[in-house]
């Protein structure tokens, strides 16, 4: 192990959904810490915002535009960015929507909803993660699997069934990958992010009635933000987490446990 473990100089970690939210405030972490950065995203405005950010710190850095429920857009975008930085070291399988909450009930969510989520949260992932699985195998010198699930995956949600189930999947993906890909060398673990304040939460956030409701249920008495995340993207990224995988990274200020 490295003298410093947390120091990325030299690794490429590619992240999915890079461009806000959680995704950037991992991305901005690793960068920060010596690692080079790919990120993708399907909006050409956050890809430009985010970069700039990211290539303020010196290191290299890149935005594909990619919608990841594209499995040939998926394919075009990894070898791009194996093109530009020549191998990716971690990959963060992060991109996701939300439900859009509009049906009345379960019984009333229409399969075009349902598809809408599940191909990007959970199909995406498995085009990305399964990119990274190929690279990282042929290459033969270890590598990071993250998949970002959510509390949704432990938690019931009424009319939120499509989003928990595509994080469930996520928890599960990850656990198979971590016993197929140790033999590789390639560890895979998975974070579950709690009450995040993103695009994805804004309207949530902005709703007083449901904030009143769900701040006091948080022991940390706050919304969680992008950069709570930094710390274990680096953490995943780097020498130190060699030999831990399979695992999951509850990151929620408490609130499961309260």
């Amino acid at each position: 192990m490295a003298d410093n473990p947390f120091d990325l100089s030299g690794k490429v970690a590619l992240i999915t959904g890079g461009n806000r939210g959680i995704g950037l405030g991992m991305a901005d972490a690793v960068a920060r810490a010596g690692g080079d950065v790919c990120i993708w995203g399907s909006s050409a405005e956050n890809n430009a915002a985010a970069l700039a950010k990211l290539e303020g710190h010196g290191g290299k850095a890149a935005a594909i535009q990619c919608d990841v429920a594209d499995e040939a857009a998926v394919e075009r975008a990894f070898a791009d960015t194996l093109s530009q930085f020549g191998r990716v070291d971690g990959c963060f399988a992060n991109a996701g929507v939300s439900g859009s909450g509009n049906a009345a009930s379960f019984m009333e969510m229409t399969t075009e909803e349902w598809r809408r989520v599940t191909s990007i949260n959970l199909d995406g992932a498995f085009f990305t993660l399964r990119a990274a699985c190929r690279h990282m195998a042929e290459r033969g010198d270890g590598g990071r699997l993250v998949g970002t699930a959510s509390l949704a995956a432990l938690s019931g949600q009424a009319r939120g069934q499509h989003y928990a189930a595509t994080k469930g999947g996520m928890v599960s993906m990850i656990y198979a990958l971590a016993v197929e890909m140790a033999r590789y060398r390639v560890t895979a673990n998975v974070i579950l992010p709690g009450w995040i304040e993103t695009a994805m939460t804004e309207r949530l956030v902005n709703w007083q009635k449901f904030s009143d409701a769900v701040i006091p249920r948080i022991p940390a008495r706050r919304w969680g933000q992008p950069d709570d995340f930094g710390g274990i993207a680096v953490y995943l990224m780097s020498d130190a987490s060699a030999y831990h995988s399979g695992d999951t990274f509850l990151i929620d200020g408490g609130y499961n446990k309260f």
